[in-house]
């Protein structure tokens, strides 16, 4: 079982089949949305885990999942923990 309680205290939430973690991030305009997109992708490139997300204008909804093992893993955690550093 992976422990997202901390991760639960920055907003993350489980989802409702728990096999995944799920935040919304929203800033201030789309450039920022952007950028917070971009820097992610080159996080997740890196650990060859990528996210499942959606951005509209300065919203950037996240789904982290690993889907070789059917629901969440260390690598879900750890690219999570990434955009974390990210927007601090």
């Amino acid at each position: 079982m992976i422990d997202v309680t901390a991760l639960e205290a920055q907003g993350w939430q489980k989802s409702g089949d728990g096999k995944a973690i799920e935040k919304t991030f929203k800033f201030a305009n789309f450039p920022q949305a952007f950028g917070f997109m971009t820097q992610a992708a080159i996080h997740a490139e890196k650990m060859n885990h990528h996210p499942e997300w959606f951005n509209v204008y300065n919203r950037v909804e996240v789904r982290l999942t690993t889907h070789d093992s059917d629901g969440l893993s260390e690598l879900d955690v750890k690219l999570a923990q990434a955009m974390e550093k990210i927007i601090a």
